[in-house]
């Protein structure tokens, strides 16, 4: 799993933004993003490269922090 953090995430709109990019590089990603916490967490066969990529295209980007637990 990847966790990033995305600081202009900021509401529901920009989650389903995130979401889309992400599933535009794995169609199958499980994406759980929170603009409250400006966190999303993604399951995904895809690296963490060309996921952050993504989000860099779709004008999220972002860093990843290490999930929890």
């Amino acid at each position: 799993m990847h966790q990033f953090t995305i600081p202009n995430m900021a509401c529901g709109g920009c989650a389903r933004s995130v979401t889309k990019a992400l599933q535009g590089v794995d169609a199958t990603a499980v994406v759980d993003a929170d603009p409250a916490s400006h966190l999303v967490r993604v399951q995904s066969s895809a690296g963490e490269a060309a996921l952050k990529a993504a989000l860099t295209a779709a004008g999220y980007p972002a860093a990843e922090t290490q999930p929890a637990g």
